[in-house]
């Protein structure tokens, strides 16, 4: 009996995907990359999972549990075969504990839908990744995913309570608590977090929540210099305002914004988008302060609105720069290649300056936008895909860019974490103990095998475009 076979015995045959055009289309995330997985197992029970790393273990098997298929480097390809967990069954919100500042869910819940829920209560989730629309939680956890309001709130990691997991070679364990303050030996919870499913599968999480604010309002800041924008993000933080959202855009990418949606952004070499919550005087006072500091810094246009469906607009063309990008220009896409490095915040500035001077040497053009709030940055390469010189001066850039990053004190990812696409440019120190402790919980290395650590090599490659 072949490993297939016994799945199918095991958890029943309607939970396992073997026809070619299932196996083609979980080949992909939302990364450049794509390889074929042997087989799809779409679980429905922490009993199921369990079963299924069982059998991986038994047989040597490559398992690679997969979330909505949101990420952004690779993460969810299978790129030495075996077995996709199609985690997207486990969908189900158990629990809700306002009193105690909780809620139970399973992984595939989606980001958006639990966020509805919790509204009812006047809560929600914080962490408000780009994709939350159709992104899962469980991928939100292996990620340490985050979004534009971290800078206030913080990433997915500040919000994991407790956590049960499956590990290798297949035995479910409760990890964590249900409280607020947890110093209880290793948090062993806060390990898997960022893992992208090199340790161990998520089954259930139990989730910190938090009030809802009472109000919202956005100040956009249009500047004539994209360092000068740079600069106006340094010079808010400093001034000891905290917002709930400061996000940064280039001219590429409003060019690319009001192409595709029409929003009618400002033409302008860069855009500041400013969100402050709380309370009605607090937001009034904060903005008037926010004005301020951006004109002494260079803004030559201030609009603010509380409005609503404005803010709604303004934050729908900020969320659709990376689709958008990728209709700039004839025969050239958006790739996901050197596009979430984190820096010190008072670096932005120097940070914004140097991806552009390395995208004018390498004669390709960068889109710059991101968490400027918080120092996470995109910079989303434009490429003709088709061309195979046109990815070796993409990856040249990337290398001159994470290399300027680290120099100014950064980090390679803020939010979308590595997979195949960032492994390169991981800190040395990092990959030894992350291989220790890899081969301690895994060691017959069968849990997405030859991600973040274990990817050597060129990230051109396993490409989706060819």
């Amino acid at each position: 009996m072949d490993y297939i076979e016994k799945l199918e015995n095991e958890i029943g045959s309607r939970k396992v995907l073997k026809d070619e055009a299932s196996l083609y289309s979980y080949g992909f995330d939302a990364s450049i990359h794509h390889a074929m997985p042997d087989v799809i197992v779409r679980p429905s029970s922490t009993e199921d999972v369990v079963s299924i790393v069982k059998i991986a273990h038994e047989y040597g098997i490559p398992v690679i549990p997969r979330g909505a298929g949101t990420a952004l480097s690779g993460q969810a390809v299978p790129i030495r075969g075996g077995i996709i967990l199609d985690m997207i069954a486990m969908n189900r919100i158990k629990e809700i504990k306002i009193e105690d500042l909780y809620c139970v869910v399973e992984p595939g819940v989606i980001y958006g839908k639990l966020n509805e829920e919790l509204s009812k209560y006047g809560f929600f989730f914080p962490p408000s990744p780009g994709s939350g629309d159709v992104c899962s939680v469980g991928g939100m956890i292996a990620t340490n995913a985050s979004g534009m309001r971290a800078i206030k709130y913080g990433a997915t990691r500040d919000y994991v309570l407790g956590l049960e997991a499956v590990f290798p070679p297949g035995k479910a364990y409760k990890l964590g608590s249900r409280t607020i303050k947890n110093s209880s030996g290793y948090q062993i919870e806060r390990l898997l977090v960022g893992s992208e499913g090199t340790l161990g599968i998520i089954t259930e999480t139990t989730i910190r929540i938090s009030p809802l604010p009472e109000k919202r309002a956005v100040a956009l800041a249009s500047f004539n210099s994209l360092y000068d924008a740079g600069k106006g993000v340094a010079n808010i933080i400093s001034a000891g305002i905290l917002p709930s959202a400061l996000e940064i855009m280039d001219k590429v990418c409003i060019q690319a914004v009001n192409k595709s949606m029409n929003i009618g952004l400002p033409d302008a070499e860069a855009i500041l988008l400013i969100e402050k919550d709380g309370r009605g005087e607090e937001i009034k006072q904060d903005m008037e302060r926010i004005a301020e500091i951006c004109k002494k810094s260079g803004a030559t246009k201030i609009e603010f609105t509380d409005d609503e469906e404005r803010m709604k607009e303004l934050w729908k063309g900020r969320k659709g720069v990376l689709p958008s990008l990728s209709r700039y220009g004839e025969n050239m896409v958006s790739v996901s290649l050197a596009d979430d490095m984190s820096v010190p915040i008072s670096k932005i500035p120097d940070a914004i300056k140097a991806f552009q001077k390395i995208a004018e040497k390498n004669n390709i053009l960068i889109g710059t936008y991101g968490h400027a709030g918080d120092g996470n940055l995109h910079t989303k390469i434009l490429i003709d895909p088709t061309k195979e010189e046109s990815w070796k001066r993409a990856e040249k850039a990337v290398d001159e860019i994470y290399r300027k990053v680290y120099e100014l004190g950064g980090i390679v990812s803020g939010e979308h974490g590595i997979g195949i696409s960032k492994a390169p440019w991981m800190v040395k120190e990092n990959i030894e103990l992350m291989e220790k402790i890899k081969m301690a919980i895994d060691p017959k290395n069968i849990m997405n095998p030859g991600k973040m650590m274990q990817w050597k090599g060129s990230i051109i490659t396993h490409l989706r475009y060819m």
